[in-house]
């Protein structure tokens, strides 16, 4: 029996490690209510007295990592809007998954964005490296600091908060990604707006097309970062941006582009060194919309290439065709479009895609406005053939499903305002 299976088919055996640590009625992004098993009375008290008010959306986005020794980490922020890490050895035999203490780490007061497309981010490195990457919002709408925590023994002390890029000003430095290469060399990329900023403005707006994609390396595992390094101009302002190791060790990264005049789709590039990267598009929807969709890719690795979900609209004759697709890419992001097709679900949004040699699993949420839905769409054959799971439902404020892998084993972890609920994939 899979050693996670067995953790997982009871939700009062695994999900009440997390539930009373990060059980949370609705809040903002740093200033969410207590837990909800005690918040609750307080708050039906508080409604019978105050009229009405329009509930903020709470902070539950997290980032989700398998350390070397097998263990789920999950980062994420609490009742009160402060960082913490929980983490939960792999169970053995039919012995229940177990999560430690949440353990809040020292931000040095800093807010942190934990929604949607803007999450921590949790890597494990060579030699016992942890990093936590966040957004600091600052005071101005939409700016924010990209920030990292860094343990050097495996998790157990983090460092003081550091700032990842050079640039000071105070304007949108936000969307961060993170990822070691097969060398251990760390790449953090992000959404900035500098050249955005620094553009000349026609009529009272500014000639530059959305914001652009930067980046820097750390070759001693996030001590020191060298300089900022534009990938790209051009970037859509608020998806997420997908990383991704190829099989030769180098990293990938893929982001929603906006393409001459005003084409929302996506780009892709190769990181190697602190070289200009030469841009791929990789996918063609043409989709022309004026703003950004809040929904980026995600990347596996492929024996040849990449597989890729996105959400996109395609002009079918007559039709418009929204939805998320998958594909796979050549190596260096080019589309093998014979690939294309729609998942089986029309509202699915925010997926997720894991590989590992043939079996390819990608997962999405779908709601109708109340419910969600948490479904997996299953291959056995590299990508050739699936099969749809559903996996679970809640009501209400819920994250974006994470999936994580080591090895073979792929696990799903999706946090909603009560509780992590954390699925095993079955092939």
């Amino acid at each position: 029996m899979n050693r996670w299976k067995s953790a997982l088919q009871s939700p009062g055996r695994w999900a009440c490690g997390l539930a009373l640590a990060l059980c949370c009625s609705v809040g903002g992004a740093q200033h969410m209510h207590p837990p909800a098993v005690s918040a609750a009375p307080a708050m039906a008290a508080a409604s019978a007295s105050k009229p009405a008010a329009r509930k903020p959306r709470p902070a539950l986005g997290v980032g989700v990592a398998v350390s070397p020794d097998g263990a789920l980490w999950l980062a994420g922020l609490d009742g009160q809007g402060r960082l913490f890490v929980q983490n939960a050895p792999a169970p053995q035999g039919t012995a229940p998954l177990r999560w430690s203490a949440p353990r809040v780490l020292d931000t040095a007061g800093d807010a942190i964005s934990a929604d949607g497309e803007n999450h921590p981010k949790l890597v494990f490195g060579p030699q016992g490296t942890v990093l936590i990457a966040y957004t600091q919002p600052l005071a101005k709408p939409n700016t924010g600091y990209v920030r990292l925590l860094r343990s050097v023994d495996g998790g157990q002390h983090f460092a003081a908060p550091v700032t990842v890029h050079t640039d000071r000003q105070i304007i949108t430095h936000r969307f961060e990604s993170m990822g070691f290469d097969a060398e251990g060399v760390l790449h953090t990329v992000w959404i900035d707006k500098r050249d955005l900023e620094a553009a000349p403005k026609v009529g009272g707006k500014s000639s530059y097309r959305g914001a652009a994609i930067y980046r820097n390396i750390s070759r001693d595992g996030g001590a020191t970062f060298g300089p900022d390094t534009k990938v790209a101009d051009h970037s859509c302002e608020c998806c997420r941006i997908a990383l991704g190791v190829g099989s030769d060790g180098a990293m990938r990264a893929m982001w929603r582009h906006v393409f001459e005049p005003n084409v929302r789709d996506h780009a892709f590039a190769v990181l190697r060194g602190e070289t200009p990267a030469d841009v791929v598009r990789a996918t063609y929807d043409e989709w022309r919309v004026d703003g950004c969709p809040h929904h980026g890719p995600a990347l596996a690795q492929a024996a040849d290439g990449f597989h890729t979900v996105w959400f996109g609209i395609r002009q079918e004759g007559d039709d418009k065709v929204s939805g998320v697709r998958y594909a796979r890419l050549a190596p260096d992001g080019t589309p093998r479009l014979q690939t294309v097709r729609m998942l089986p679900d029309a509202r699915a949004e925010h997926a997720d895609v894991a590989a590992q040699g043939e079996r390819v699993a990608v997962v999405w949420r779908s709601t109708d406005g109340m419910t969600s839905t948490l479904k997996a769409w299953i291959s056995a054959d590299g990508g050739q053939t699936f099969r749809t799971q559903v996996l679970g439902q809640v009501d209400g404020d819920n994250d974006f499903p994470r999936l994580v892998q080591q090895g073979r084993r792929m696990v799903v972890v999706w946090r909603n305002a009560a509780e992590v609920r954390v699925h095993e994939i079955e092939f």
